[in-house]
């Protein structure tokens, strides 16, 4: 069985392409303006090199920034929001809070929708899921007149109450189906995110109905551009979450899908984990744009229902577009090989978050560049060959890169030496990721120095031992082929699918049978959409509730047993919730009434693995090189390090820093202070030498 990924990001594709005894990569610029022109270009170059016709190919997993980036450029569908009347603003007061409260000059995020498109509908749903009033046809039609006088290419519904009752949402949706043109998107907000809280529903369904129409056209053209090349299998979508759908679930929810390329570096870490036996792990997956951190415990990713996107305020949090959808508790920073280095007004280097991406891309590449970056700075202090970069497929120049640093950078802040202004940027940016390592860390609770470090993406193994050295970690692991991580991760993902209801009532006052009906229904959509993939996959079921105090704006998430009677599980909830608030607080309220906010039920199945565990992929034959020549910020100077191709180095030897492991889609440094050895699955463990 032949298998394909594609992780298309910001500077780069990733193409991988696995059988049963070998694995093949291909690394490309994206093509921003139509992303499936440099996947396809790429995976036609890789399936040729490999003597493999695209109809051989059973499945391909695909992930893509697209989403993301039209949320973040604002490049996305003309929306009309339908709302209760008198919510219209919700949009605009959003939850009231501000996200730096002593900073006078802060400026929110400008909402998706502007106001002349929010319309309202006189309607109202009450808490309990009682309606006390219906809309009136006459009104949809004017809503839908609206709807057509502004041009709106999609709608999103989203009624006060509706995780309670979606009734009014359906109406409302299926006779503006009837009434608009079959090209308008409609989006429910109890389809796509049936949970309380209005802002973030309402945000969340917006989002989805922005992006929509942009990815359904995007997915349509790249698997039309497929099946003329022959490909006839299954083409499945990575999720925010860590798992894979089926491509008509990501064209109808693309907002799940906003992390997928970030989730495939959680996944491989979390399949590398697994191989190693690291029980605490921190991984980062740096590549052309952005880096990526996540923190795991026995191989399990943090996870959450709540993220931001867009950022706009310094990457504060607060500061952008709320979304409710599983997701692998990511923290994204600006910091990738394109990222941009420059002098501030205050005479301050600084690198990111603006980035260099695709076109032009750095000074190095050649392409028109005219900014200095990360890239560049690599390229002048000797980390980064010239020769062999992203595969052989770009050819760097080294002078083109100096010229750029002397002049943006050095330059300015009158430093003694290209070579030192370049070491500079590099430094920056290892304390850049370092600090948000540390500081997420700090946040849950973590001691980061006990963590192993895991590093994926073009960029992760080049930063690797310096990171760690800032982090006090003391063991690192850089996995096969972890120039190109996500989209080897995507092929260790299980196909996978998360649905939450919102509940809001008191333990008390619960019907053990309603809620039993709520978790059936829950669970047999769940089942539906993981089994759309295959009707052999063999599907586990999980589920977890969220508990508080009633009246408490915060929840713990318990797991329970889908499967055991509701009325025992009720009981073992509420006791389990006063044990788990104990021991996080020191005290429980048991005046208080406990509460169940929510409920989610996940469905996951593992897909058939094409590379046998322990199989070493088919790498291009290389050899020896010659030592090389890297400046050293420490002693100001040029100093030799040792240089080895990673598939000429034989498992279980050893090699001490300073040294360069070479390959064709990432570099690994290994610092002076640090030694290195390749393990029999093809990892490469990197270890503190004791002083």
């Amino acid at each position: 069985m032949i298998r394909l990924s594609v992780d298309i990001g910001g500077t780069f594709t990733d193409i991988v392409l696995e059988g049963e005894t070998r694995r093949a990569t291909h690394k490309v610029l994206s093509t921003p303006a139509h992303p499936e022109i440099g996947a396809m270009n790429g995976i036609m170059d890789l399936v040729g090199s490999q003597g493999v016709r695209l109809s051989d190919v059973r499945s391909i997993i695909h992930g893509t920034t697209l989403a993301t980036n039209a949320l973040i450029e604002r490049k996305g569908a003309r929306v009309a929001f339908v709302t209760t009347s008198g919510f219209r603003d919700v949009l605009e007061m959003r939850n009231e809070k501000r996200f730096d409260q002593y900073n006078l000059d802060i400026e929110l995020p400008a909402p998706l929708v502007p106001r002349e498109l929010r319309l309202p509908l006189k309607e109202r749903m009450l808490a309990d899921g009682a309606v006390l009033r219906a809309p009136d046809p006459a009104d949809i039609d004017r809503v839908a007149e609206a709807i057509r006088a502004n041009d709106a290419e999609a709608v999103a519904i989203g009624f006060l109450h509706s995780y309670a009752n979606a009734a009014h949402e359906r109406l409302v949706g299926e006779r503006l189906r009837r009434l608009l043109d079959d090209d308008v998107t409609i989006c429910l907000s109890s389809e796509v995110s049936p949970e309380a809280r209005e802002y973030d529903r309402f945000s969340t369904v917006c989002a989805n109905a922005y992006v929509r129409p942009l990815m359904s056209r995007y997915l349509g053209r790249f698997s039309a551009a497929l099946k003329k090349e022959g490909f006839a299998g299954a083409m499945l979508m990575m999720l925010s979450g860590g798992g894979v759908t089926t491509l008509e679930q990501a064209a109808r929810t693309p907002i799940r899908v906003v992390e997928s390329g970030p989730a495939g570096g959680v996944a491989l870490a979390a399949h590398v984990a697994s191989d190693v036996g690291s029980r605490r792990t921190l991984a980062l997956d740096l590549g052309g744009t952005t880096a990526k951190i996540c923190f795991l415990e026995n191989s399990v990713p943090q996870t959450t229902r709540r993220f931001e996107v867009a950022r706009g305020w310094r990457d504060i949090k607060g500061s952008g577009l709320p979304v409710r959808v599983p997701t692998i508790e990511l923290v994204e920073i600006g910091a990738g090989g394109g990222s941009i280095a420059k002098v501030d007004a205050l005479s301050r280097l600084t690198v990111g978050p603006e980035s260099a991406g695709a076109s032009p891309g750095p000074c190095a590449y050649q392409l028109g560049g005219t900014a200095a970056t990360l890239t560049d700075a690599h390229v002048a202090v000797g980390t980064i060959a010239p020769d062999g970069f992203a595969g052989g497929t770009i050819a760097l120049d080294r002078r083109k890169a100096a010229d750029i640093i002397d002049e943006q950078v050095a330059g300015p802040l009158h430093m003694r030496s290209v070579h030192a202004a370049a070491a500079g940027i590099v430094e920056m940016a290892d304390e850049i990721m370092a600090n948000a390592a540390r500081v997420h860390g700090l946040e849950l609770g973590k001691d980061i120095g006990e963590f192993d470090l895991i590093v994926s993406g073009g960029g992760g193994a080049l930063h690797a031992t310096r990171i760690a050295e800032k982090l006090s970690i003391d063991r690192i692991y850089v996995p096969e082929d972890a120039g190109v991580g996500s989209a080897v991760g995507f092929l260790h993902a299980p196909v996978s699918f998360e649905l939450a209801r919102s509940v809001m009532r008191p333990i008390s006052r619960l019907d053990p049978d309603a809620l039993a009906a709520g978790m059936g229904a829950a669970r047999d959509q769940v089942l539906s959409v993981v089994g759309a993939v295959s009707d052999d996959l063999a599907i586990a079921i999980t589920a977890y509730a969220e508990l508080r105090y009633v009246g408490q704006g915060q929840d713990l998430r318990l797991d329970f047993d889908p499967d055991a009677s509701m009325r025992t599980e009720i009981a073992s909830l509420e006791t389990r919730f006063h044990e788990t608030y104990r021991s996080l607080y020191g005290f429980t309220m048991p005046e208080i009434e406990v509460e169940l906010s929510s409920y989610a039920i996940a469905g996951s199945a593992n897909l058939p693995v094409s590379l046998p565990k322990g199989a070493t992929p088919q790498l291009a034959a290389g050899g020896p090189v010659k030592n090389r020549h890297v400046y050293d910020l420490t002693v100001d100077e040029l100093v030799p390090f040792k240089s080895i191709a990673r598939d000429s180095w034989r498992p279980g030897d050893a090699l001490e820093g300073p040294a360069v492991i070479t390959e064709g889609q990432t570099t690994t440094i290994i610092r002076k202070g640090w030694s290195g050895k390749k393990l029999e699955s093809g990892h490469l463990l990197l270890e503190r030498v004791a002083a």
